[in-house]
């Protein structure tokens, strides 16, 4: 409050001690801002000297920052990224649904639902574990040498095998933030007359996904780079553009572009998964405080 009545009627004023240190503070905050800008000015300037400076600089500049090849590449290269930005949308849908439902299937109880668990703890354990290249070489050389018929293209191949690693580790976010949600819960809902499965729905599911949205979020910003592994299968998105642009004039310079536009694609998806959890971090402090 500021100026604010009370209920009594009296205005709030605040105290001579209350605005010395509100003006302490505001000094510190502008002390802070002009440290942290020099500082950060000094190192900017330091590095720049120190890598221009290097006797390889002029070769290494003209190999891999070269304004000219990146502009040639850019055309290509950014239609590439169109192919990985529509990837990323459907894998992010898949792993999220998949690893729903594989968290749903680990936190079943009684000894009818065994099998289940086991293939869920299964599947956990082994994707967890398998490095994606390899799951990805699998599901796009291995599955197409069985020449069945039906057999999906290769990037839909690819997309299957981000979805199924992805989907194992987005299966523990969800079991962790379900088993974080108080057995209270779930036994207040069973008192209202609700089904286990509403009381998951209702209760359960909407603490839990409030909860881990921070470490969902950080899976996803993951999935936005590893969406470009699937050049190594053979589609032509971003990374794959830059390879052939690369492969025609020996410079490197159109990988450094794709870089540039994935670091330009993260950038949103990170804001907002800093901005949440600070946003979770100061709820579970004013929660604490209560």
């Amino acid at each position: 409050m500021t100026e604010a009545d009370r209920p009594g009627g009296e205005v709030y004023r605040p105290s001579e001690l209350q605005l010395r240190r509100e003006r302490h503070h505001r000094r510190q905050t502008r002390r802070s801002v002009l440290v942290a800008a020099a500082s950060t000015a000094v190192v900017g300037v330091l590095l720049v000297v120190a890598v221009t400076g290097s006797p390889g600089w002029e070769r290494v500049h003209e190999t891999f920052f070269d304004p000219e090849e990146a502009w040639r590449a850019l055309p290509e290269v950014f239609t590439g990224l169109l192919l990985n930005i529509r990837l990323l949308l459907f894998c992010a849908a898949g792993a999220l649904l998949l690893g729903l439902v594989i968290a749903l299937l680990r936190t079943l109880r009684g000894p009818v639902f065994f099998p289940l668990r086991a293939l869920a703890v299964s599947y956990t354990y082994g994707f967890r574990g398998a490095p994606l290249i390899i799951v990805l070489y699998l599901m796009t050389f291995g599955v197409p040498g069985l020449r069945l018929e039906g057999t999906p293209s290769v990037l839909v191949l690819g997309g299957i095998a981000l979805v199924l690693t992805y989907g194992a580790y987005i299966a523990e976010v969800f079991r962790a933030g379900i088993e974080s949600v108080h057995p209270s819960q779930l036994a207040a809902a069973r008192s209202l007359g609700l089904s286990y499965r509403k009381s998951m729905r209702f209760v359960v599911l909407p603490q839990a996904v409030r909860r881990v949205t921070p470490p969902l979020l950080n899976d996803m910003v993951a999935l936005q780079k590893d969406v470009g592994l699937i050049s190594l299968a053979g589609p032509i998105d971003a990374i794959r553009a830059a390879q052939i642009a690369t492969a025609q004039s020996y410079n490197f310079t159109p990988y450094i572009v794709a870089g540039v536009l994935f670091v330009l694609m993260a950038i949103p998806l990170v804001a907002v998964t800093d901005w949440v959890t600070t946003r979770a971090a100061r709820r579970q402090s004013a929660e604490g405080a209560r």
